[in-house]
């Protein structure tokens, strides 16, 4: 098992910067985030050129990774491939498939994404509209020897109404889309706040887990008592505002690490864990989102490496 994060915490950094802080820091692998450019929401970054990835760019990788002794545990480009404008969905399609190739080239296990919704219609009509879609790109990825792995984050903020608009939030819709051909990119967080214990969802599908998000969660009950579940209505024009909870790095919420990676340890589990740094407290420079790594790595290097 390796401690890693995901890049896209510091999408103003370029690749060779971020790696060299990341072993300084004792982190052991990077999860690269690999959007076509930035400012599409937050916590997106560019950090290879995956459209038109040349020779020179794959000897360059590699050349880092050499120089680092870091691994790349996944290619990250998290966004929905059931989009409900037609071209919108055509070009998440043709950008992720950009990056299937190049982690091929590189030798990368698995490429990241969402599921995603489209929401104006029901959870089962976006099934059935993802059973018509998306196994040409479980397809794609598998004759190139890449796993494409979903992560199950609700992202709420794509709804109007803060319902889900990811459609791989819980093991239900796991067990349909792993009948589809994608595997987990398993995240406590988003569980914890929806009321699912992360623990008890590890050894059943520990099979379709090859990759896993490290992010903590904090939760308000007294605010939850005022906004329920489905959060505040009036979001000052944030669709991410809830109002009862909130992203943390890993220690300062309510996962229980201690357990999950023992957890991991006792069946077996040999990937990557990898911090996901979406902490406001520890965000808005790249320093304090630095601090923030700091703080999840003080947190999980016991742990993972016992």
């Amino acid at each position: 098992m390796k401690l890693g994060f995901l890049t896209a915490c510091l999408p103003g950094l370029p690749l060779d910067e971020i790696a060299d802080w990341a072993v300084a820091e004792g982190y052991q692998a990077l999860e690269v985030a690999v959007w076509p450019s930035t400012g599409g929401r937050d916590f997106e970054a560019s950090h290879l050129p995956v459209a038109g990835f040349t020779d020179a760019d794959e000897q360059h990788t590699r050349e880092l990774l050499d120089r680092t002794g870091l691994t790349i545990s996944s290619l990250a480009y998290y966004e929905n491939n059931l989009h409900p404008d037609p071209a919108t969905r055509e070009s998440i399609r043709t950008h992720l498939k950009h990056a299937i190739d190049t982690a091929a080239r590189l030798g990368v296990d698995s490429v990241g994404t969402f599921v995603g919704r489209d929401p104006r219609l029901s959870v089962l009509e976006n099934l059935r509209e993802g059973e018509k879609v998306l196994p040409e790109l479980v397809e794609y990825a598998g004759e190139r020897g890449v796993k494409i792995v979903i992560e199950n984050c609700v992202m709420e903020g794509w709804h109007p109404d803060g319902y889900p608009g990811n459609l791989a939030y819980s093991p239900e819709l796991w067990e349909w889309m792993f009948g589809l051909g994608f595997y987990l990119n398993w995240d406590p967080s988003h569980l914890t706040w929806i009321g699912i214990d992360p623990l008890e969802t590890i050894e059943p599908y520990l099979d379709r887990i090859v990759h896993t998000q490290a992010k903590d969660v904090e939760l308000f009950p007294g605010k939850r008592n005022r906004y329920g579940f489905f959060g505040i209505v009036d979001k000052g024009g944030d669709p991410w505002a809830t109002g009862w909870w909130r992203y943390r790095v890993p220690g300062l919420g309510e996962v229980d690490w201690r357990h999950v990676i023992d957890r991991f340890h006792d069946l077996g589990y040999t990937g990557t864990v990898s911090v996901e740094h979406e902490d406001p407290v520890w965000g808005g420079t790249p320093e304090k989102v630095k601090q923030g790594l700091r703080i999840a790595h003080r947190t999980l290097s016991p742990l993972v490496e016992p």
